[in-house]
């Protein structure tokens, strides 16, 4: 197991904080596919910061506020100075209507989410944050699912409009304010990150799904731009929803559905070539996902104290540099994409 003075730490742009190269996502807190009772919630969160993991994820947005009531209740049993807490804008809760539709979070408090990106939607979003989670301060607020994924093509431009007009004003001023240490913005499509790096000052950004041992879309343009502007990429959904995790199965998930045909060979080929290497498909995917230089953190997922020890348990694990060559021998990775050394 990874210990606490073992697990590395890299620096989170120009805000002076530092985050272990594991962070730990909290969706799953928000009854995300299954519901978890808050003796397993908060005990996975709990033991995350005991292993060293520092940078605690979370998002209103995550079972309607529960996954920041149960991370709160977590960052009560250790001194908040050690903990890098890092949430969004974008959706306040109404505590007077129940909520109309879940997007997979199975559980989640009876409040309805109230999508908003207006300049008091973000005050009144980060004001609620501080009072679930029981702190003072904010150390990373991203701005979340600015993306057409989340709102569709039809909506996009003014949601962007909104976002920079309304949310980033108000971010930019909790920053000046050192009510948080960074801002950023968390979402699932590469080019949506190159457009707000190039509209405004971010620290930070939480890119999902769109740079992983799968697919490398962020390659081209975003991870350069993000080293030129010293901006701190942390990388989400980096087993693709789960079928770098879980491998071809029957019912393996790609983008949150059952995937593709064409996903499932990919991954087939992919799987084979790490089996020959003696290197489990999961592992090879966080270590590929670690070895951009402009990768701070890659955060994952955990339902249980167990699965967050797996996933530190990973990290210790070697792989052979002939694992990468023969996947982009194999075009099964892109030529170009750095690797760990």
């Amino acid at each position: 197991m990874v210990s606490q003075s073992a697990l590395p730490r890299r620096p989170l742009g120009r805000t002076g904080l530092q985050a272990s190269i594991l962070g730990f996502g909290t969706a799953p807190l928000g009854d995300l596919f299954l519901e978890l009772d808050d003796r397993t919630a908060i005990a996975a969160a709990s033991r995350a910061l005991e292993l060293g993991i520092n940078l605690l994820d979370t998002s209103p947005h995550y079972g309607n506020g529960l996954s920041e009531h149960r991370c709160g209740t977590a960052l009560r049993r250790v001194k908040r100075q050690d903990v890098v807490l890092c949430t969004k804008t974008g959706r306040w809760m109404d505590p007077f209507h129940r909520p109309e539709t879940r997007s997979g979070f199975v559980g989640g408090h009876p409040h309805r989410a109230v999508v908003d990106y207006s300049y008091d939607g973000t005050m009144r979003s980060v004001e609620q944050s501080l009072l679930r989670l029981g702190t003072d301060r904010i150390d990373l607020l991203l701005i979340h699912d600015v993306d057409v994924w989340t709102h569709g093509q039809a909506a996009i431009e003014d949601r962007f409009r909104e976002a920079m007009a309304g949310a980033y004003v108000a971010l930019d001023r909790l920053r000046s304010e050192g009510v948080v240490a960074g801002i950023g913005i968390g979402v699932n499509e590469a080019e949506m990150c190159v457009r707000f790096a190039q509209a405004g000052s971010f620290d930070v950004m939480l890119l999902a799904g769109r740079y992983s041992l799968l697919e490398q879309p962020a390659l081209k343009e975003f991870m350069p731009l993000a080293l030129k502007q010293g901006i701190a990429v942390l990388l989400g959904g980096v087993f693709n929803s789960g079928i770098l995790a879980t491998g071809p199965v029957a019912g393996a998930k790609y983008n949150y559905q059952d995937a593709p045909p064409e996903i499932l060979s990919r991954v087939a080929e992919i799987q084979r070539v790490c089996a020959a290497h003696g290197v489990a498909l999961p592992t090879a995917a966080l270590h590929f996902a670690l070895g951009h230089p402009a990768v701070a953190s890659v955060v994952l997922g955990g339902q249980s104290p167990q699965e967050v020890e797996r996933n530190l348990a990973a990290l210790t694990t070697e792989v052979p540099a002939a694992l990468w060559s023969d996947l982009k021998a194999a075009r099964l990775l892109d030529t170009e994409a750095p690797v760990p050394r």
